[in-house]
């Protein structure tokens, strides 16, 4: 659920003339954006079909015309918009480049705080060379590759090196740049930039020094700065949806444009002055808490209503609304397709338009202040979680009461952490002191957050997909309904009740039906299971008398879902190929439950830390290479790379732990066993070296390497054979795996691949002698 609050001055209505405009514009530019194709007709059409609507509402005076009319011309000018746009995001050149896999050297602009240990970050690309040919270009790209050695400013000009790679069209960012190395800093940020590059650090800094989540979630409830909150403390928020509270929005506008307008009203400055520091305090605070889409939304509702102000016009809540929306997609098109944009949009028009009738219904029954508590994230929740259902199919049961108990704190955290902020550079004993109090907030939705989290039945499950959002989507549309508080609405406001029970128990009882129907038709004799852990690897390996795991996924809540599912309580042995977040982020689930651990060579502190957890939990723990076997009831487990010593591999991905099972008596099916191969993170070169070792063997199953990215060598996959290709990916990742050059390999090799992304759950089975039958929940 995302929550918001509309600017003080701001008058809450149901206008809907540049609404419904607002919303056509934005349907053209989403389809628009997604095929660049086609944009220039449609902007074509749209030009000449709101001319000819304007003539027609000339002649004949009609309202509906005249929005109609506005409606596509608004259309077309933000299709255009797009249409001009999209050459500059993803020059033709720069397409060739990356399909051809060329090396680049770019240099760039950062959009976000990078931090050490950072596994990727935001910039805008501005010079891309390709050999000695040099493109200026403007566009948003995510960089993947070894983190900086220190802390990169937002605004710090790098230079990166390495391949690129282009995303499809609709996507926010237009290149994704896999960096050969640590970025280097060409130019430091501005001067505006780095003063609050200094102001977030500092307040990070102290903010670390707090006990407890509160501390963590602090910088995130003040200035949206998130990157101290833990996987267990955002996983909490999320199921409570409380998540909002961490999105800097339109109640964090309202508290620091308040706080000059009041201050400025106390003190007798004219209203003209406070209106002008309100504008410029308002952009301070945008380029403090970063422009993520949710803040420029926010914050350009607030100037509009400012503007309005100072020139003593009424400003009405809708229009402003839809004003900003359009202001938005024209100056980026690529908004339209953001969810943290649509979900801002909605949560404010849902407190524009329902927070008020909510209160006078549920204040039919309880007093008024209690019921506008409740009124408001109550609203917000029903605006967005059509929305919300898209990226987690099921609800929070208890959003709107934990809304109720943490709303209320957030306000004071926000402006007592944003005073924090502000005095530690210039008064750091009295900003230590102000972050102190700043804490108690902090922690009070932290606490909140965690104890509803942990309820039984936290989250409700739902239809997913299109269908879902859309009953989910008339469904609040009847609630609405039925808390309506007309006399004369009352036999509409029962049959809105009936049929809302009706969806209810069907919806519930369909996602019922199918968790049941899973379980009735999950094979008993699965022998690999790849678990659905997003963007990471984490794969069991069953024999008669024995378990294993090959790496944890990245989230210890992740993959104790998956054991929890198989009904697995221990595991004999844990294979972590290597020490990537993404294949050991899990793996304190399995502290004290694992008996064997196997693991490459270590990259530094934190994998001699993780090694030594599990070794207290009493695993023996043991590094391996090539020529390590053992066995796992009727299945042997052999060691093939890396070799030792290393001889220019360096601890990672090329140093991947690739393991092979097989069946005692090698190549005996007697047993029904399907043999296996995981390669772990491999890249092409370790591939090629692991083949030119002569123990590569045709296998039943093979675990694609890297989660089907781009460096693959087909070689390898033709030399296995493989019937089922395992590849643990997260859906719609950043990385667009698995890449078409994984998947063609595959292919060639006669490999079906198993992606964890469209399939969920993943079961192997054995069928007769060496034939494989697979199950997936989603399929």
């Amino acid at each position: 659920m995302t929550e918001d609050t509309h600017p003080p001055g701001l008058v809450v209505g149901a206008d809907l003339r540049l609404a419904v405009p607002a919303a056509v514009a934005w349907v053209a530019v989403a389809v628009a954006i997604g095929a660049p194709s086609a944009s220039a007709p449609m902007a074509a059409a749209g030009w000449v079909l709101a001319g000819v609507l304007i003539a027609v509402g000339r002649t004949t005076r009609r309202p509906a015309a005249a929005i109609a009319a506005l409606a596509f011309g608004l259309a077309a000018l933000g299709v255009s918009s797009a249409a001009a746009s999209a050459p500059h995001r993803q020059p033709a050149v720069l397409i060739e480049a990356a399909e051809a896999g060329r090396f680049i050297s770019a240099e760039a602009t950062t959009t976000e705080t990078v931090l050490p240990g950072s596994e990727s970050f935001t910039v805008d690309l501005a010079l891309v060379g390709i050999g000695p040919e040099t493109v200026g270009i403007s566009a948003p790209a995510r960089v993947f590759g070894p983190a900086p050695h220190g802390e990169v400013g937002i605004g710090t000009r790098i230079r990166v090196t390495g391949a690129l790679a282009a995303t499809p069209p609709q996507d926010r960012v237009a290149f994704l740049v896999f960096a050969s190395g640590p970025p280097l800093t060409v130019a430091a940020s501005p001067p505006g930039l780095d003063w609050a590059n200094s102001l977030r650090a500092s307040f990070r800094d102290a903010a670390a020094e707090l006990p407890g989540d509160g501390g963590a979630l602090l910088p995130g409830l003040s200035i949206g700065d998130t990157s101290a909150v833990g996987e267990e403390l955002d996983l909490a928020m999320k199921a409570s949806a409380l998540s909002h509270l961490t999105a800097v929005s339109g109640a964090n506008c309202v508290v620091v444009i308040g706080i000059v307008m009041l201050a400025g009203a106390a003190a007798g400055v004219p209203r003209a002055w406070r209106i002008g520091a309100s504008i410029a305090v308002l952009g301070a605070f945008v380029v403090l808490v970063t422009p993520e889409p949710s803040v420029l939304r926010a914050g350009t509702m607030a100037l509009i209503v400012l503007v309005s102000l100072g020139g003593g016009r009424p400003v009405r809540g809708l229009p402003v609304l839809a004003l900003a929306v359009i202001g938005l997609l024209v100056a980026d098109p690529w908004l339209a397709r953001s969810y943290g944009f649509a979900l801002s949009v909605l949560a404010t028009a849902g407190l524009l338009l329902l927070a008020g009738p909510l209160t006078g219904a549920l204040g039919r029954w309880i007093p008024v202040p209690i019921a506008a508590v409740i009124a408001i994230p109550f609203a917000a929740q029903l605006a967005c979680q059509s929305v919300l259902i898209l990226l987690d199919p099921s609800i929070p049961s208890y959003g709107v009461l934990a809304n109720a108990l943490a709303g209320p704190a957030a306000p004071a955290g926000t402006v007592l952490g944003l005073l924090a902020c502000l005095l530690l550079p210039v008064a750091p004993g009295l900003g230590g002191v102000v972050s102190q109090l700043a804490w108690v907030p902090s922690a009070w939705i932290a606490a909140v957050a965690q104890f509803f989290s942990g309820l039984p039945g936290s989250r409700l499950p739902w239809l997913d997909g299109a269908f879902g959002a859309v009953l989910l989507a008339m469904l609040s549309v009847l609630v609405v309904v039925a808390l309506g508080d007309r006399a004369d609405h009352a036999g509409r406001r029962r049959a809105a009740a009936s049929v809302i029970a009706i969806v209810v128990v069907g919806s519930l009882g369909a996602s019922t039906g199918a968790a049941v129907r899973t379980w009735l038709t999950r094979p008993q004799d699965w022998q690999y299971a790849q678990c659905d852990v997003g963007q990471g690897d984490a794969v069991l390996v069953r024999s008669t008398a024995g378990t294993a795991l090959i790496d944890a996924g990245p989230d210890p809540g992740l993959i104790e879902k998956c054991l929890g599912t198989l009904g697995i309580d221990r595991v004999d042995l844990l294979v972590l190929t290597h020490f990537d977040i993404d294949h050991v982020g899990g793996a304190s689930a399995l502290v004290g439950r694992a008996d064997r651990v196997l693991i490459g060579p270590s990259d530094g502190p934190d994998a001699d830390e993780l090694a030594g957890t599990l070794r207290a939990g009493g695993a023996r723990v043991e590094e391996v290479s090539a020529g390590a076997t053992g066995t796992l009831g009727e299945l042997r487990w052999s060691v093939l790379w890396p070799r030792s010593p290393l001889r220019g591999i360096e601890p990672g991905n090329a140093a991947s732990i690739a393991i092979a099972f097989e069946g005692v008596a090698a190549g005996d099916q007697g047993c029904g066993c399907l043999s296996s191969l995981f390669l772990g993170d491999l890249d092409d070169q370790a591939q090629a070296l692991l083949i030119a070792t002569g123990r590569v063997r045709p296998v039943d199953i093979v675990k694609v390497a890297h989660h089907g990215s781009s460096d693959q060598d087909g070689r390898l996959y033709a030399r296995l054979r493989a019937t089922v290709g395992l590849i643990g990916v997260g859906a719609e990742n950043a990385y667009g795996q698995p890449t078409r050059e994984a998947l063609d390999a595959l292919a060639a090799a006669g490999t079906v691949p198993a992606r964890s992304d469209l399939s969920g759950l993943v079961l192997v089975s054995p069928v007769g002698k060496g034939g494989a039958r697979q199950w997936s929940e989603r399929r």
